[in-house]
C-alpha cells in the first residue's frame, strides 16, 4: 500500500529544472516528482549514513565485490597449496617415526594450546627449541 503524497510548491533554479528534465527518464522515473523524491531520499540517506547501499554507486559495490572475490580465490589457492605441503610433511614424519597413539594425542592437545596462545604464529625454530628443551625463547 502506497502512502499518500502531499502537494507543495517548490522553487528551484532554471538550470536545476533542466537537469531534472534531462535525467528523470534516464533514471526510469515516471515523473519529475518521483525523480525529486528519489533525490531527496538519496541525499537524506547520505547525510544520515544509515543506508549506505542506497547511495553507494553500483560501480563501487561491484568493484569491491570483484576485489573480494579475487582475494577469496587467492586465499583458497594458497590454503590448498599449504594443505598439500602440510600433508607431505605429515606423511614424511609418519614414515620416519613410530609415534604412539597416546603421545600423538598429547602432542595434538599441546599444539592446539600453543597455536591459540601464539594466535597462529609459530616458527620451525620455536618448535625445534621446544623439542630440545630450550624454552627460554
Amino acid at each position: 500500500m502506497e502512502t499518500q503524497k502531499r502537494k507543495f510548491a517548490l522553487w528551484i533554479r532554471a538550470e536545476t529544472m533542466e537537469k531534472i528534465e534531462t535525467l528523470y527518464k534516464k533514471d526510469n522515473c515516471r515523473s519529475r516528482s518521483e525523480f525529486i523524491e528519489k533525490a531527496v531520499l538519496f541525499y537524506s540517506g547520505y547525510l544520515t549514513a544509515e543506508q549506505t547501499e542506497g547511495y553507494l554507486p553500483a560501480v563501487v559495490i561491484s568493484a569491491m565485490q570483484g576485489s573480494l572475490g579475487r582475494y577469496e580465490d587467492r586465499t583458497a589457492r594458497l590454503l590448498f597449496k599449504m594443505a598439500v605441503e602440510l600433508s607431505m610433511l605429515l606423511h614424511t614424519v609418519a614414515a620416519t617415526n613410530e609415534i604412539e597413539e597416546e603421545s600423538l594425542s598429547r602432542l595434538r592437545g599441546m599444539c592446539v594450546q600453543e597455536v591459540k596462545s601464539l594466535k597462529g604464529s609459530i616458527t620451525l625454530e620455536e618448535a625445534a627449541d621446544f623439542q630440545r628443551g630450550d624454552t627460554d625463547g
